[in-house]
């Protein structure tokens, strides 16, 4: 099919799914599809007792071994807040593959969401050892940053940010085509022809090696960025090459690209955990 005509027939289905969503309506906080999600799997939110922070936005506070969170409400249907409600541990053999890096280095964790990694992370670093969290989903951000104050945190660093080869701005798409919160699922629109099959915001880029500064120590980076690593990646070039830490990533890129720029470092695929690829340095 000619580029052109394709790019007509995208453009002519993303006014479609807006049109449709404007006609339709779109859910009305929980009560369609979040609510609805959670019981019919059963959670519960777990008995917690810690108080949520005045500016949280609507959420439900729940807590499991490592802590306590904020969870929103419109993102209750989400598998990670599902379990979480449940007082277990999402992806618990990641968080603890992360969490057992060098204590006294620190760990780059992006796609925080509500912040389900961060009370484990942020007690499992040293004296001195920070956690730098990155989250670039507005109320996610704002999750994220009542679950630290829930906890009492003081060694996270959170951005309101994505990460990227360089600093920049870009499309969120918050949203799925029905209009349902995507929400730790949230992702990068690539194509601006499709930004309007969802409901969107714009972001802040930024990549890490203009954030962590060079007299840090990284012992790991954890990205789960919906499709985004490799970009995520080649803005930490510089600090994988300095401080050859793990590297977990929901998505890895191409094997040519980890062969090019990630084996001349000593990289090598070790294997999978939660679905999650893991990369070591040997």
């Amino acid at each position: 099919m000619p580029r052109p005509l394709e790019q007509s027939l995208t453009r002519l289905r993303g006014w479609g799914y807006w049109l449709r969503r404007r006609l339709r309506g779109r859910p009305a906080g929980a009560a369609a599809t979040t609510a609805g999600a959670v019981a019919r799997a059963g959670a519960r939110p777990a008995r917690a007792t810690a108080a949520m922070p005045a500016d949280a936005p609507d959420s439900v506070l729940a807590e499991n071994e490592h802590g306590s969170y904020c969870v929103p409400r419109s993102c209750l249907h989400r598998p990670a807040a599902r379990t979480v409600l449940e007082a277990r541990v999402w992806e618990a053999e990641t968080l603890d593959l992360v969490r057992g890096a060098n204590p006294a280095g620190d760990v780059v964790h992006a796609g925080t969401f509500f912040g389900d990694f961060i009370p484990a992370l942020a007690r499992s670093r040293g004296d001195g050892a920070l956690v730098w969290a990155f989250e670039p989903n507005r109320e996610s951000y704002r999750c994220a940053r009542a679950t630290i104050s829930l906890n009492g945190l003081e060694n996270v660093l959170l951005r309101n940010a994505g990460l990227d080869t360089a600093s920049g701005s870009a499309l969120l798409a918050t949203s799925d085509t029905n209009g349902v919160p995507l929400g730790g699922a949230s992702r990068v629109i690539r194509d601006p022809a499709r930004a309007r099959w969802t409901d969107s915001e714009q972001i802040a880029l930024v990549a890490v090696d203009d954030v962590v500064g060079e007299d840090r120590d990284v012992a790991a980076i954890q990205l789960d960025v919906e499709g985004h690593e490799q970009e995520a990646l080649a803005g930490a070039l510089r600090t994988i090459a300095r401080c050859r830490p793990l590297l977990v990533l929901e998505t890895a890129p191409p094997a040519s690209w980890i062969e090019e720029h990630l084996a001349p470092l000593g990289y090598r695929v070790a294997g999978e955990v939660n679905e999650n690829v893991v990369v070591r340095s040997d």
